[in-house]
């Protein structure tokens, strides 16, 4: 089959091309690569205002005051001129419902002309979007992405990227969206359980993971245990940062010759992932029930992540709590507890590290992964 991928912020794109490579289909993904992260594409939307610092100052003092985006506007220019070679693919499908990362009226008159010159569209429920984002505001969960903004209402600015998806424009290209597409596929366990029972939801495909491109590495901790946090600032509060600076700070004080702390803010991705291969310990983020790409990439290397993996989760892949991943509260006592724990108990480190590979193996291989997405799409 030929396919086009639409979108690309956490790799998962790319690793499923991988899969769907490897069964022998065509595949192409077009995109922005997602700012600073700068992962691959086949094609670029090149964004000039993003790319340049003064030009990109500009485009924000230009928003702040009139509410004119120039960078969505200069999104949906180049995905005008694309609009040509994105056409008579078998499967078309969309990262999350802003995939084109333009306004709601302009993404909604793009995508009617991208549905209407290809055969398949699908769309998949990964980061923000209206189901997820109205799930959680009507407290459905204990607690979710939106649960610092509840705390504190001074956030609610930074929250406006999240916020926006419950706006009548974003509910509007929702409902366009959900008219249009062939069916919807939640990647993990915080998308799954809001679209259970819509009638255009297709089930859970797990994120894929290219088990050949990740090595594992032996973790065994030799004299101190090695703890990585890797912030994303613009995601600080929402990730719960905040709890796991407090509980590094209780460890180093505790602990102070027996552990090695790494922080870093805002680093390109494969930077990032090339920092974390010395480390032990992972710490990924609170507000999930579920493990998102970082984590499972980390995992398949064989570190110890610090993430969520709640009850739904263990019922869902029938493990036990702990053995594979660390699940995280928003509680910097209860996860300073466990980094103690793991501490004090330095061969559990190697235990949970094997078991981790073990497990992406067997539930995140991208080519069962892709395998399970051409089943998916040739179904409906």
């Amino acid at each position: 089959m030929n396919i086009l991928l639409i979108g690309e912020f956490s790799r998962l794109h790319n690793s499923l091309k991988e899969g769907l490579l490897a069964l022998g289909h065509k595949v192409t993904i077009v995109g922005t690569g997602d700012g600073f992260k700068d992962y691959p594409v086949d094609i670029y939307i090149k964004n000039v205002f993003f790319k340049h610092r003064f030009l990109f100052f500009i485009a924000k003092l230009i928003h702040r005051i009139t509410g004119i985006s120039l960078i969505k506007i200069e999104n949906s220019y180049r995905y005008y001129k694309l609009l040509p070679k994105l056409k008579n693919y078998d499967i078309v499908q969309l990262i999350n419902e802003n995939s084109l990362k333009t306004n709601p009226r302009v993404e909604i008159w793009l995508l009617k002309k991208i549905i209407n010159q290809n055969k398949k569209i699908f769309l998949l429920s990964c980061g923000a979007d209206y189901s997820s984002v109205s799930f959680a505001n009507k407290k459905h969960l204990k607690y979710s992405i939106l649960s610092p903004l509840e705390t504190n209402k001074k956030l609610r600015k930074k929250y406006r990227p999240i916020l926006r998806y419950l706006k009548p424009s974003f509910k509007k290209l929702h409902h366009f969206l959900f008219e249009n597409i062939n069916g919807v596929i939640a990647t993990d366990l915080d998308y799954h359980l809001p679209l259970l029972n819509h009638p255009k939801y297709l089930g859970l495909i797990p994120n894929p993971i290219n088990t050949d491109k990740i090595n594992f590495i032996e973790n065994t901790v030799s004299k101190k245990i090695k703890i990585f946090h890797g912030i994303n600032l613009a995601n600080y509060e929402k990730k719960g940062n905040l709890f796991f600076d407090e509980a590094l700070a209780i460890i180093k004080e505790k602990y102070p010759d027996e552990v090695d702390i790494i922080i870093t803010n805002s680093i390109p991705y494969k930077t990032y992932i090339n920092l974390y291969n010395n480390c032990n310990v992972l710490l990924d983020q609170i507000y999930s029930y579920d493990q998102g790409y970082n984590a499972l990439e980390a995992m398949c290397k064989g570190k110890v992540v610090f993430t969520g993996a709640e009850e739904e989760w263990l019922e869902f892949y029938k493990v036990q709590p702990n053995t594979i991943a660390i699940n995280t509260i928003p509680d910097a006592k209860e996860i300073a507890n466990k980094l103690e724990w793991l501490i004090l108990n330095p061969d559990k480190v190697n235990e949970i590290s094997k078991n981790a590979r073990a497990f992406i193996e067997k539930e995140h291989h991208y080519k069962k992964i892709a395998q399970k997405y051409i089943d998916t799409w040739n179904r409906n």
